[in-house]
């Protein structure tokens, strides 16, 4: 496998589709990873849920887990703004977003919005964390 690359990993349970990336190239599942996996199906019970720790690309120690990006995709999304549905998520994580994880990217989606568009979008690149590198005082 070449580094840099995103690993794919697929899951089926009870005809749900789970799918771990890492941006790190490693096909390791760390343990804050399978928290907020674990949780977040406990909580939403979805249909289809993406998860990519894209700590990798960012200005942390290797093997970190600090920034995530989820695709949730829920029927309990039914009906809810998107505002009303990262609440769900993030009373989910709430442990997770308290300690480990610094940046959580969310795609909460009903079925139907996930079958007109069944994309986990990217991340912009890291601009290092520095308010100096990016011109601000």
């Amino acid at each position: 496998m070449l580094s840099g690359q995103l690993v794919g990993r697929f899951f089926s349970m009870a005809g749900r589709v789970c799918l771990s990336r890492s941006s790190a190239g490693s096909e390791t599942v760390g343990p804050v990873e399978a928290a907020i996996r674990a949780k977040l199906e406990q909580a939403l019970n979805p249909e289809v849920l993406e998860l990519r720790n894209e700590s990798g690309g960012h200005a942390v120690p290797p093997g970190s887990e600090t920034h995530f990006r989820v695709a949730v995709v829920s029927s309990c999304f039914e009906g809810l703004s998107p505002l009303q549905r990262h609440r769900l998520v993030h009373a989910a994580l709430s442990e997770e977003l308290a300690g480990p994880v610094h940046a959580l990217a969310i795609q909460a989606r009903t079925p139907a919005q996930w079958r007109e568009n069944p994309q986990l979008d990217t991340s912009p690149p890291c601009l290092g964390g520095s308010k100096k590198t990016r011109g601000t005082p």
